[in-house]
């Protein structure tokens, strides 16, 4: 069972940002202060090596209800306790994902454009890492940042959750939530942080000041739930 209001939060675990951080040190770090929902990335892995830190990650993060994803592997996502697996626009379809998977399994899907966002949700997507907003070191090889006004539009279209990706730090991340934003995905603003701890307690306060204000028929509803 996992918590349901799981966008707000995403952390990227990603095994070269980290440096020589240890991953699942920083996981531990990340839920500790507030993270929602971790993603585990490891692009420079060997399946056995992404076995075992999936199977770890997992059962840590089990004890929290925080959910765990798996970035691209659909037969890691299968092996180990994670709750689904997000993938690229060069991954698997979303129609294999879901029958490897089953119905309960959360499929995110990465975003640039809005005929991708809609073509995602249109196949099934979960939700969609969409972005990136602003520029951003994390990865390399990324489409144009889209900026607050892009994001918005792609937002505007479609009805499933939507965690904005790319550049995302304190300073700018209640102006993404008001673009309208489900959460946000960070890699750099918790794993190169003085303390990864209070990085993603600053964070997850913002966001939570913002979901929770006041309006004329008490608070804003959320758009994102996760699947019962």
């Amino acid at each position: 069972m996992i918590k349901k209001n799981i966008w707000r939060l995403c952390f990227i675990a990603d095994s070269e940002a980290a440096a020589d951080e240890d991953v699942l040190r920083l996981i531990r770090r990340a839920a500790l202060g507030g993270a929602t929902m971790i993603q585990l990335r490891g692009k420079a892995w060997t399946t056995r090596q992404f076995l075992a830190i999936g199977r770890e990650a997992g059962q840590i993060l089990m004890k929290r209800r925080i959910p765990l994803i798996i970035n691209d592997r659909v037969d890691i996502a299968l092996a180990c306790p994670s709750s689904g697996v997000h993938l690229g626009q060069l991954d698997m379809p979303i129609s294999e994902a879901r029958r490897i998977l089953g119905r309960r399994a959360l499929i995110g899907i990465s975003a640039s454009t809005p005929a991708e966002a809609r073509r995602a949700e249109r196949e099934g997507a979960d939700y969609l890492g969409v972005g990136p907003i602003f520029e951003t070191a994390s990865k390399k090889g990324l489409p144009k940042a889209l900026g607050i006004a892009g994001f918005k539009a792609i937002c505007r279209l479609v009805g499933i959750p939507v965690l904005a990706i790319g550049g995302i730090s304190r300073s700018n991340v209640l102006e993404i939530m008001k673009a309208g934003a489900d959460g946000v995905a960070v890699i750099s603003a918790i794993s190169s942080a003085h303390s990864p701890v209070q990085a993603a307690r600053e964070l997850s306060e913002i966001i939570s000041r913002y979901e929770n204000r006041p309006s004329r028929n008490g608070v804003i509803p959320r758009r994102g739930l996760a699947r019962p």
